[in-house]
């Protein structure tokens, strides 16, 4: 059993994905990052960085933080969504370290200076959204040469698929990448997926194209 720390954000949607996917039991504990819940004592001793998500191996005693490294060490654990191939592995790892170092940040910084931030900045409004189209526009070219990120269904597209479901605060037109549409299209009707994306259900809709 996996306890599950987490709130409505693509990082924390990363993990409840990879969970549903691969059908392992969790209990979800609500940490609300807009009224400080994440500061909690209680909270610290399981993500000392104080950021979600985070969980607690019932099995293992184990706690971990960072949404890379719990989806990999789910996926090691449970022999799924990680090639053993070295090889294969690395291009995964590869395409995962892409959205923890700048597909996610990039995008984060996006969403808040052309969302709820719009008019503090302009040139941070320009400077986020161009690097918005250009890392969009990385992955559309990966996307063109094969049906997934990187070989086989992985952690790389649960990891990345969050990020880009916030699109519509990004203002970005996904009918611009139209491998990352079609690609998006298919993420969005895996069950699994629909499951993952609204843990903690705050009734935030998965947007579908």
């Amino acid at each position: 059993m996996i306890d599950l720390y987490t709130w409505s954000t693509p990082n924390g949607r990363k993990v409840s994905i990879l969970l549903e996917e691969l059908g392992v039991p969790y209990e979800v504990h609500s940490v609300n990052i807009e009224t400080g819940e994440q500061h909690d004592p209680a909270f610290l001793k399981v993500s000392p960085n104080n950021k979600i998500p985070a969980i607690y191996d019932r099995d293992t005693g184990l706690s971990l933080m960072e949404s890379g490294a719990i989806m990999v060490y789910l996926a090691e654990k449970h022999g799924r969504f990680l090639p053993k191939d070295p090889l294969a592995r690395a291009q995964v790892m590869q395409w995962l370290m892409w959205q923890m170092g700048g597909f996610g940040p990039m995008l984060g910084q996006s969403h808040h200076f052309l969302y709820p931030k719009r008019g503090k900045s302009e040139y941070a409004e320009e400077r986020y959204a161009r690097e918005a189209k250009r890392l969009y526009a990385v992955l559309d070219r990966q996307l063109a040469l094969g049906d997934w990120v990187s070989g086989d269904y992985s952690i790389a597209d649960m990891a990345i698929f969050p990020w880009a479901a916030r699109h519509p605060r990004q203002e970005i037109d996904l009918a611009s990448y139209p491998n990352v549409a079609r690609w998006y299209r298919v993420m969005q009707d895996r069950p699994p997926v629909q499951r993952g994306y609204i843990v903690p259900d705050d009734g935030d809709a998965l947007p579908r194209i």
